[in-house]
């Protein structure tokens, strides 16, 4: 057997890494991942409880350990139970969901007031552009796990809220961590 050509450049943070290294390091499991119901400063409030499990890199100030590290994206799965969802935000990034199990209702807003809501059912995606306002809301009697995927920028920021009062205690969940 011939063998094998990369034809890209290898990521200098694998160079010299063992395939089993690289496997263990670059794999993670669901039943490893703990539900952190605290990652997001909404969280705490009623309507906007969920839980992360994150896969890839630390998003809105993440302190979960065991992740893959971060390349060119972070990836989470979102547990919502019904009646629950986020807050109205921005990111630096372009943020994506996709639906595995259950129906969501996703919504992107305008600084004026306009809104527009989508309904998402299992296997849909919307991709949110980075500084447009959206988020979503479990409308329906049954959790919804989603898959939740941002894109890298320099610096991962926390969440952008629209509503002045989140926005300003945005952190206020990670000094309790």
């Amino acid at each position: 057997m011939a063998n094998a050509v990369a034809r890209h450049e290898i990521d200098p943070n694998v160079v010299g890494l063992s395939l089993n290294d690289i496997a263990a390091k670059y794999t993670a499991r669901f039943k490893e991942r703990p539900a952190n119901w605290n990652a997001y400063a909404d969280a705490a409030f009623e309507g906007w409880k969920r839980a992360r499990y994150q896969f890839i890199g630390n998003t809105n100030g993440g302190t979960e350990t065991g992740v893959i590290p971060q390349g060119g994206l972070t990836l989470s799965i979102m547990e919502v139970p019904p009646g629950q969802g986020n807050a109205a935000h921005t990111h630096e990034v372009e943020e994506v969901f996709f639906v595995l199990k259950g129906q969501l209702t996703v919504f992107f807003e305008t600084e004026d007031g306009e809104r527009l809501e989508t309904l998402l059912n299992e296997w849909d995606c919307a991709s949110c552009p980075r500084g447009v306002i959206h988020g979503y809301q479990n409308n329906t009697k049954e959790t919804i796990f989603m898959q939740v995927m941002l894109g890298k920028s320099g610096k991962t920021e926390l969440l952008g809220y629209a509503d002045p009062k989140l926005f300003e205690h945005r952190g206020a969940h990670l000094k309790q961590a």
